[in-house]
Formats: C-alpha cells, sequence, structure tokens
C-alpha cells in the first residue's frame, strides 16, 4: 500500500509540475504578466498617483516557496519528525537564507535592489548542519523531538530543487535570469533552441532595460533549469522515500549546484566582474562542502519512510497557517518591486453612471 501510494504522489505531483511549467513557458514572456497589480501611495500635484508594484515574480517566487516547504513537510514528516521541529527548521534556514539572498547580491553585483537564489542556496549550505545539530539540542530537548542530520541534509536539497526549478517561473515574468541571443550562441546550441527560444516583451523586463534585449531571441536558459530541477527534484525524492538519503542527497545537490555553474556560461544578465563568475565558484565551494558534510553524517540509522505520515502531517491547522503566513511574507518581501514605477489616474465613466 506504501509503495502505491508513493507511487501515486510522485505521478500527481509531476503532472502538476509539467502543467504549471508548460503554462509559464507559454505565457509568462509576454508583457501583461510582470506587474500583477498597482497600489496608489501618493497623490501628485498633477492629480494623479504614485504607485507601487506587485509584481508576477513575488507571487510566483512565494509559489515556489512554498511548494519547497510543503515538500520537505512531507519528506521528514515521513520520518516521523513532527510539524514542530520542521517548522522550526524550516524558520531557521529562511531567516538566515531569504535575508541572504539580497545581501549576496549587494557584495557581488553592487546592487542594492536584487535577490540572488545562488547566494542565499550557498549560505543555506554551509549552515545547515550546524542548524540542524542546534535545534535537537535545544528546542529538540525542549519538545522531544530529534532531526537526522543526513535526511534532513538530502530533504533540504530536494526541497530546494523543486523550490529553485519553479522559481525560475519568476524569472521569466520579470525577464531576468535571461540566457545570451541564439544569434550569438554556438552552432549546436543555436540548431538545438531555434524557434524555442524565449523572447521578452515590454520596457520594464530586465532583458530590454538592461542589455536592450527586448524581442531577441535568448536562450531558454531559465526553461532548462526548471524542467532540469524538477525532473532532479522527482529522482531524488525517489530515492529518498527508499531510503536511500544519501544517494539522495548527491543527485539533488550534485545536479543542481553543478548545473549552477555550469549554466553560468550561457547565462547574458550582469554576474560580476571575472570570467568566472563570484555564483559559480559559490556552488563548486558550496557542493564540495555539502558532500564532505554529507559524508561524515552518511552513517545515519534512520527508518524506512512512510509518505502517509507526511501526507497527513499537513492537515493540521497550525501547519496551514504556517504555510498561509510564510507565501504572504515571501510574496510582499520578493513581490513588491523597487525596479519598476508607475503613475495611476482614475475617472468616472460617465456612460455608465
Amino acid at each position: 500500500m506504501t509503495d502505491l501510494t508513493t507511487l501515486a504522489t510522485l505521478a500527481a505531483f509531476s503532472a502538476g509540475i509539467g502543467i504549471y511549467l508548460w503554462w509559464g513557458f507559454r505565457y509568462l514572456p509576454a508583457e501583461r504578466w510582470q506587474i500583477m497589480a498597482t497600489l496608489p501611495v501618493a497623490k501628485t500635484p498633477e492629480g494623479a498617483w504614485q504607485g507601487v508594484n506587485l509584481t508576477w515574480y513575488g507571487l510566483l517566487t512565494a509559489n515556489a516557496y512554498l511548494v519547497a516547504v510543503l515538500v520537505l513537510l512531507v519528506l521528514l514528516g515521513s520520518l516521523g519528525v513532527p510539524p514542530l521541529g520542521i517548522v522550526l527548521l524550516t524558520a531557521a534556514l529562511l531567516g538566515c537564507c531569504v535575508p541572504a539572498s539580497r545581501l549576496v547580491a549587494r557584495l557581488v553585483e553592487k546592487k542594492a535592489h536584487t535577490f540572488t537564489v545562488g547566494g542565499a542556496v550557498f549560505v543555506g549550505m554551509l549552515i545547515t548542519p550546524f542548524v540542524v545539530l542546534l535545534l535537537n539540542r535545544t528546542a529538540g530537548v525542549a519538545f522531544n523531538f530529534s532531526l537526522p542530520v543526513m535526511a534532513s541534509y538530502a530533504a533540504i536539497a530536494i526541497a530546494y530543487a523543486f523550490g529553485e526549478g519553479l522559481g525560475r517561473l519568476a524569472c521569466i515574468s520579470f525577464g531576468c535570469c535571461y540566457g545570451k541571443p541564439l544569434s550569438a550562441a554556438d552552432g549546436w546550441i543555436r540548431r538545438l533552441f531555434s524557434g524555442h527560444g524565449f523572447r521578452f516583451y515590454g520596457s520594464t523586463k530586465k532583458a530590454a532595460y538592461a542589455d536592450n534585449l527586448e524581442g531577441a531571441e535568448l536562450l531558454p536558459i531559465q526553461a532548462v533549469t526548471a524542467v532540469l530541477y524538477s525532473v532532479c527534484g522527482l529522482l531524488a525524492a525517489g530515492l529518498f522515500l527508499a531510503a536511500q538519503y544519501l544517494a539522495a542527497f548527491l543527485l539533488a545537490a550534485g545536479i543542481t549546484q553543478g548545473w549552477r555553474a555550469l549554466s553560468e556560461t550561457w547565462r547574458a544578465d550582469y554576474r560580476g566582474t571575472g570570467r568566472i563568475s563570484a555564483y559559480q565558484i559559490m556552488g563548486l565551494l558550496g557542493l564540495l562542502y555539502a558532500v564532505g558534510a554529507a559524508m561524515l553524517v552518511g552513517n545515519e540509522v534512520l527508518v524506512t519512510p512512510v509518505i502517509s505520515s507526511g501526507l497527513q502531517q499537513l492537515w493540521t491547522p497550525a501547519v496551514l497557517f504556517f504555510l498561509q503566513a510564510l507565501w504572504v511574507v515571501i510574496f510582499f518581501y520578493t513581490g513588491r518591486s523597487t525596479v519598476t514605477g508607475a503613475t495611476i489616474r482614475y475617472h468616472v465613466r460617465h456612460d455608465l453612471v
């Protein structure tokens, strides 16, 4: 029964991801899918309103974080870890990694109004084993739970693969993290992706205002990353649910960080100075560090996961409230645009009065 439940869950999850990615690849490069809503904040002397833009980038990023945390809850919950322990682990990691996404971008790119997933992941790789051990010795003792280090590392790596993969849709919406023009790509790459590249429209898309690439066919590096990471996450989740925690971790961490280092060579957006970017170095160093840490704790004796136990943990009021609150916080943190503005005018429709 457990095997059938596992297969059915992975199949349904795969289908949902496939539909979601297909929709994103097809529609999000268009101009209308960047700004989701505009809130008036101050009236101008001319009678118009200055507005703050809320972006699809923020909504899609919040969705990606939500899926990643759901995956973490299910995987660790399948090992009998109570929701409180998983929520505390999630809060501790996000409390460090989300601010790091902006801080590292400021240090590397010298920009105060952008985010970097690569920098956040590097920080997460470094602190995960220490966060797990600290929680076990503090909250774990107080509330009678224990987070297995190796399984936690694997679950976090898998959750990241899904979150980063689905998060690429946010980049497609904003027109950032874009690939090089296909016209400038190597011959085999140009032949492979010709007719399937992304064309971003709208002057507020980053590809347009940063590199004047509006309408140009670009290498769809975001789509390749989204598909690769999602498939990697599914395979690694299957290994995890088969109690192969070290293998699941090595697959998820190896593919995601290795591809991060490689894919940088096909991106056209600014990644810092030098032929090898700081993010590529972070990816490789983070991978080496994580593999070394995993080898030290890879001999833990753990129970066989039961996915139904993990799924049941989602349907509690406290967990549902936490997930909703997380989505809202991430949406407003990443979705309030500071690099675009708006001017709003209101009028009465006299023909309808």
